[in-house]
């Protein structure tokens, strides 16, 4: 005992033994790995990749069976909501003018075949990723319609070749976004 110190009551806190750190590392490892192994099955039950086999679903109470996704259900969260899927947009022109043009797309319900007018149009991008380019962009200018339901987009194709024309709009009465991918052929 050293007396003559005036730290001398804290000399049996100097030294920490190791072991606890280390202890204390593994613990926080696996407690990190079961935080993301739980997250990682909760996001694909939520989105309805995976199901609860009926092996396991008999023997948990009904009022919880009703929350667990079972085989075959397809959850709205799992891609595009069903009416959704009723909508398409079609190019009027698979080919257009290499330069200056007006493409022209068309919003049709699929069942019925009608035009849909007055959806809105929020997303749109041309660029030349059918031709292995995808950072080969160009302008798009909504123009007016001439008719329900077409949709008309001012461009210049700058090079001949494949375009993809991506679009993403909200129709009035339905929840959720058509996302579509048109692809379209430059010639000289």
């Amino acid at each position: 005992m050293h007396q003559n110190t005036p730290f001398h009551e804290f000399e049996e806190f100097e030294t920490v033994p190791a072991r606890g750190r280390g202890r204390w590392l593994v613990w926080s490892i696996l407690v990190v790995l079961a935080l993301s192994a739980s997250a990682a099955i909760g996001y694909g039950l939520g989105r309805g990749t995976w199901t609860i086999p009926s092996s396991i679903t008999e023997h948990v109470p009904a009022s919880l069976a009703s929350w667990l996704p079972t085989p075959g259900a397809t959850p709205t969260s799992a891609g595009t909501p069903v009416a959704l899927k009723d909508y398409a947009f079609e190019l009027t022109d698979a080919r257009a003018k290499q330069g200056e043009a007006v493409l022209a797309v068309r919003l049709v319900h699929k069942p019925t075949g009608k035009p849909i007018p007055d959806a809105v149009v929020f997303a749109h991008r041309l660029d030349m990723a059918p031709s292995g380019m995808p950072t080969m962009t160009t302008e798009l200018e909504p123009q007016s319609a001439t008719e329900p339901g077409l949709y008309r987009f001012k461009t210049n194709l700058t090079m001949a070749g494949d375009w993809r024309l991506s679009l993403a709009a909200k129709v009035q009465g339905e929840t959720g976004t058509i996302q579509s991918h048109l692809d379209l052929k430059a010639v000289p």
